[in-house]
């Protein structure tokens, strides 16, 4: 008898697995899709990682250091190891100019300058640093390093003010502070100190005495005609090239009359100084440093037009001072004529942050007309033969070369 095999049990048990593969090979492909999906993601996640880190590290490159957003960043979350390794953050900047040089030049309204900041800074709680060296503007290299770094340790917010000439701070790869200054007439500054080395000012009869103890009294009676007209050392260049070496800097040849340090002055100017105001228009000068240094010099024009501040600084004025000869000006003012080119500089400078400030005020006249001064230039002669050498406490280009 044959049998049949559709019916066997043999035949059943055959099929069965066959459904069940069949079940289980669909349920693998649909759990092995879900790897899948995540190994993408965790591809584009170490892509992006790796993007980043190389950006990243170009940026590190570039800028010679981490990117600032992450100092930024890392400072404000408090603990680095950056900082660990590197020392500590840099000293916080205020939001506003908060280290001010007043490299005053002498007998420009400096004395009555610092008399009003000395109740400016009680009023307005900064620092202020009056250096007591008057005599001392050229520095060698390393006097700049060590005076540089004082200014810079300075509790912030603050105004360091000295006559010293103007301080490259970013040559030494330390931060340049914001200038300012205040110049004037380059005659008028000459005859102002040439009568006050001799007799001093309002504040006392024998503060001349005390200044110049060695002055003989045929140098201090010397008629201001006679030391122009014969070419004596103190009214002959270098000595009246004085206002811009202030400007120029440190270096040797800016105590040389002549374009080089005209134009490196002129370049300082407009580089490094927030404001070069003229002593003609000081109330002008104090209100734009008002503007724009509003947290130092807030309320200064109240201080400066109160009848207590005026009594003090009437007694700043230099005694016995008169007026040359013409012919005595017109010499005089030839062997000024880079210093009077400067000063016109920055009177048109001033005169324009004025106009752009909106500033609508009085000025007063210079002490010499510009139309004085042309006419004056016209008819000066060829200069006289002068003797040039250098005051002997200039230095030398060997000590500008010395390393700190």
């Amino acid at each position: 008898m044959m049998k049949n095999f559709s019916s066997s049990p043999l035949h059943s048990n055959n099929q069965t697995p066959n459904h069940i593969r069949e079940r289980n090979n669909r349920k693998y492909s649909l759990l092995s899709a879900i790897p899948l999906r995540f190994s993408l993601r965790g591809y584009g996640f170490c892509m992006a990682t790796l993007f980043f880190f190389c950006f990243g590290s170009l940026f590190y490159q570039l800028n010679g250091g981490p990117p600032k957003i992450l100092l930024d960043i890392r400072q404000y979350l408090g603990e680095s190891t950056y900082l660990d390794d590197h020392g500590p953050p840099a000293p916080r900047v205020l939001p506003f100019p908060s280290q001010v040089v007043y490299n005053r030049v002498g007998k420009c309204g400096s004395r009555t300058v610092v008399i009003l900041l000395r109740l400016l800074a009680e009023k307005h709680q900064f620092n202020l640093v009056s250096s007591d060296i008057h005599n001392k503007t050229r520095l060698t290299k390393h006097e700049q390093v060590d005076l540089m770094k004082n200014i810079s340790n300075i509790p912030q917010p603050f105004l360091y003010t000295r006559h010293v000439h103007f301080l490259n701070f970013t040559r030494f790869r330390i931060e340049q502070p914001v200038y300012i200054n205040i110049i004037r007439d380059p005659i008028n500054r000459f005859l102002s100190n040439y009568f006050f080395r001799r007799f001093g000012d309002w504040r006392g009869e024998q503060n001349h005495l005390i200044r110049t103890p060695g002055m003989k009294d045929d140098e201090r009676y010397l008629d201001i005609n006679v030391c122009i007209l014969e070419n004596y050392p103190e009214c002959s260049n270098p000595r009246v090239f004085y206002i811009i070496p202030y400007f120029c800097g440190q270096h040797p040849q800016c105590r040389e009359p002549g374009v080089w340090a005209l134009e490196r002055a002129k370049q300082n100017v407009l580089e490094n100084y927030l404001l070069v105001g003229i002593l003609e228009e000081l109330e002008d000068v104090l209100l734009l440093l008002e503007r724009l240094l509003p947290h130092y010099f807030t309320g200064v024009l109240n201080i400066y037009k109160s009848p207590d501040y005026r009594k003090m600084g009437n007694m700043t004025g230099t005694v016995r001072k008169h007026t040359p000869t013409l012919e005595a000006l017109q010499v005089l003012y030839h062997r000024m004529r880079y210093e009077y080119e400067f000063y016109n500089f920055i009177r048109d400078q001033f005169h324009l942050m004025k106009k752009k400030i909106g500033l609508k005020s009085v000025s007063q006249p210079t002490a010499y007309s510009p139309a004085f001064l042309h006419e004056l230039a016209l008819r000066t002669p060829e200069p006289l033969d002068e003797d040039e050498e250098l005051d002997t406490d200039l230095e030398d280009a060997n000590s500008w070369l010395v390393h700190p």
